[in-house]
């Protein structure tokens, strides 16, 4: 058995891991030429972690994750704590830590793993077709690669997906832009084992501790979709639209470097049921673009590859009956991450201001329980639950 895997980020990277695992033959092509990841930082969930578990990368992704031993939420202004807890409750029960950790090392981990060496980078695809025996992939440079089936792991503005589920589905802005970055850890600003949020205005500013003495940072700003704003603008950006917010949110703004600070404005895509059309499948963000705000965009990846993988190893119905199962388990799956992450967008982002303020003002009696038990939930429902 032969897949071919078209994208070489945290998806597909993970696919070609799981599938290596059991012997299943695989190529992978990536579009660009170099991978540059998008965000500086992501968050691995426990759920996450026990997936990179179970490929066999325990070790180094200890290595590559902070230590996030609390969490603590304070007041935009005053900088004074709504809520401070331990983490610890929810390692407990999720059986794992989670682990900040910086994307860039985060994919050569991932590249290492799989063997660089084996990427086709450059490749990128435009259609594929399929018959009963197998699929060819063709790509923009006149090439095309054959294969026993297909894991479109080709991101947001997905190639295959349209393909796969029979229309285009657009992009839904979700209303506010993301500004993120890695930081030279300072204890003036953030302690170094939490992690810590500003909020107010419907906006928020958070730091994760990562690696090597550094914070994961972003700031969350609700604004209309396309300003003229850059690299060149953005410290200048940043000091006007937290303007008055507490001493450590001005000092990260003074420390960043703005030619590092990545800008993205945020959008998610109305999930979808067929994430499967015959021997071709979705993974990924080309199966459920999210929003960050529950930090499940990678985990549901992981948890994608990792649950396809063991249904081409596990059943012996034929590729199509597999990943038709692989749809089957994981269809409801993403769908509730990608609306959980939405509601808890409107919520942290004043969509209805009424509704934040009330947010916030639940966040001076939060003892961490009611958090936690929802991160739980979210936890408790991949794979390795």
């Amino acid at each position: 058995m032969k897949a071919l895997i078209m994208g070489a980020g945290i998806g597909g990277t993970c696919a070609a891991i799981a599938l290596q695992r059991f012997g299943i033959e695989t190529a992978v092509f990536e579009a660009v030429k170099e991978i540059k990841p998008v965000g500086a930082a992501i968050s691995i969930w426990p759920n996450g972690v026990k997936c990179l578990n179970y490929l066999g990368m325990k070790e180094p992704l200890s290595a590559l994750g902070g230590s996030m031993q609390t969490m603590a939420y304070h007041d935009a202004f005053s900088g004074e704590p709504l809520t401070q807890f331990s983490l610890a409750p929810l390692i407990e029960e999720a059986g794992e830590r989670p682990y900040p950790v910086a994307r860039a090392e985060l994919q050569a981990m991932l590249l290492d793993k799989y063997g660089r060496e084996k990427v086709q980078f450059g490749k990128r695809v435009v259609s594929v077709e399929q018959h009963s025996q197998g699929v060819t992939a063709y790509f923009t440079d006149g090439s095309e690669a054959k294969g026993d089936l297909l894991i479109a792991c080709d991101g947001t503005h997905s190639a295959i997906r349209p393909y796969v589920i029979g229309e285009t589905v657009p992009r839904r802005y979700a209303g506010y832009v993301n500004w993120n970055g890695l930081v030279a850890l300072d204890e003036s600003i953030a302690p170094a084992q939490q992690w810590t949020t500003f909020v107010g205005e419907g906006k928020r500013v958070s730091l994760m501790p990562v690696a090597n003495n550094r914070f994961y940072f972003f700031f969350d700003v609700p604004l209309p979709l396309g300003l003229a704003e850059d690299r060149a603008t953005l410290r200048e950006d940043l000091q006007r639209y937290f303007h008055g917010w507490a001493a450590p949110v001005q000092k990260l703004i003074a420390r960043l470097d703005p030619t590092t600070t990545n800008r993205i404005e945020i959008h998610d895509i109305e999930p979808f049921p067929q994430l499967v059309k015959g021997r071709v499948a979705l993974l990924g963000d080309a199966a459920h673009s999210t929003t960050p705000d529950i930090g499940q965009g990678g985990c549901a990846a992981m948890e994608d590859a990792v649950v396809l993988a063991n249904c081409l190893q596990t059943n012996s119905l034929g590729i199509e009956d597999a990943l038709l199962r692989y749809q089957h388990k994981r269809a409801d799956r993403v769908k509730e991450l990608v609306l959980k992450a939405r509601k808890r967008c409107d919520v942290t982002h004043g969509k209805e201001m009424t509704i934040t303020e009330q947010w916030y003002q639940e966040l001076r009696s939060e003892t961490g329980e009611r958090i936690l038990r929802g991160m739980s939930d979210t936890i408790q429902g991949g794979p390795f639950a």
